[in-house]
């Protein structure tokens, strides 16, 4: 089968690899129908993730068709459509039982990582029962690939760890795709206002498309002019209830920083590659309360509930299709997005 693989720092290359065999009785075998690519794999690709060995095949995203289960496997069976989740968790350590499935002793975040990812005609997924989702009828499986991690990362990562309830004004620092699945995610709890903050004005522009209640073009201001444009949602809290950092650079974290609000919680998504600077000596006496986390993925059956509802419209997310055999075409538009004004990319099986 084809794969798309990590070749080292600064290199990727598709290559022939033996279709993978059930090893345990929890697996099963994933003929991919699509696939995506996310900015984790670029941070692999940069040699930013030492535990990714190099011929590695990448992706944790997808939609396929089950192939083949093991004896173990409950709730899919072999033709299932399914999503396939980008965390993979037992369900019996103790922090799976406490839905932490990233930390799982025995899975987590494992697939194009320690284990051979999506991104190629043919996936093993370990614990399947527990990893794969069968795809709602009538739901687009297009619009499905922002369910495997960027939506349950902007849900659990962003507006639960943030805490946005009724009433909240939200900050969200990066209207990339992350930043995006976070409004998204932040809009099921009726907060009163979603501000953007980002440099790309064509990725702000579809931010206000999505329903953003005002959009903030960094590029033209200081970080102290970036809090004077926002004061007028700011109210009695000086700053925003919840603001959630989308980018992973010191820079944005520290805006996040100028424009959270007395009681307020800072929710970082970002995947951060260099420390950041912390101004503790500033935010302590604000009650400030910063989380961060990788997402576990128990909400996707959740999302999947609101997506068959018609309650999700994840469409304006992916911008540019492509076929499996331009896998690395679609690495080049991804990783240029600035240029090509690229969300998430939607990468087709034959």
């Amino acid at each position: 089968m084809k794969a798309l693989t990590y070749d080292g720092k600064g290199k990727i290359k598709v290559v022939d690899k033996p279709k993978p065999e059930i090893k345990n009785a929890d697996e099963a075998i994933v003929k991919l129908l699509r696939t995506t690519i996310c900015g984790t794999d670029l941070h692999i690709i940069k040699g930013d993730v030492p535990t990714c060995e190099q011929g590695r095949t990448l992706g944790h995203e997808g939609v396929g068709i089950v192939e083949d289960i093991g004896s173990e496997v409950k709730g899919i069976k072999k033709g299932d459509r399914v999503l396939i989740g980008c965390i993979t968790g037992c369900a019996t350590c103790s922090f799976c039982k406490r839905s932490m499935q990233d930390q799982c002793k025995h899975g987590g975040w494992v697939l194009g990582h320690t284990i051979d990812g999506t991104q190629a005609e043919h996936v093993r997924i370990p614990f399947a029962s527990n990893t794969l989702f069968p795809v709602p009828t009538g739901v687009s499986e297009r619009s499905l690939l922002l369910y495997s991690d960027i939506l349950p990362t902007g849900l659990e990562v962003g507006a639960l760890r943030g805490q946005v309830v009724p009433g909240s004004t939200v900050a969200i620092v990066g209207a990339g795709p992350i930043g995006l699945a976070s409004a998204l995610a932040a809009r099921l709890y009726s907060p009163k206002k979603i501000v953007f903050f980002d440099r790309d004005e064509s990725r702000l522009q579809v931010a206000k498309k999505m329903g953003a209640d005002e959009v903030i073009n960094t590029s033209k201001t200081s970080v102290e002019g970036v809090r004077a444009m926002a004061k007028q949602h700011f109210g009695e809290v000086d700053g925003f209830d919840v603001v959630i950092e989308a980018v992973g650079v010191p820079e944005t974290f520290q805006m996040c920083q100028d424009l959270v609000g007395i009681g307020g919680r800072i929710a970082n998504v970002g995947v951060h590659g260099v420390g950041v600077k912390l101004d503790i000596d500033r935010l302590w006496p604000r009650s400030t309360t910063i989380s961060m986390a990788l997402v576990s993925t128990h909400t996707i059956p959740m999302l999947l509930d609101l997506a068959a509802a018609g309650k999700l419209d994840t469409s304006a997310l992916i911008t540019h299709d492509f076929k499996f055999n331009e896998i690395e075409k679609a690495y080049d538009i991804f990783g240029r997005a600035a240029e090509t004004k690229s969300l998430k990319v939607n990468i087709e099986f034959d």
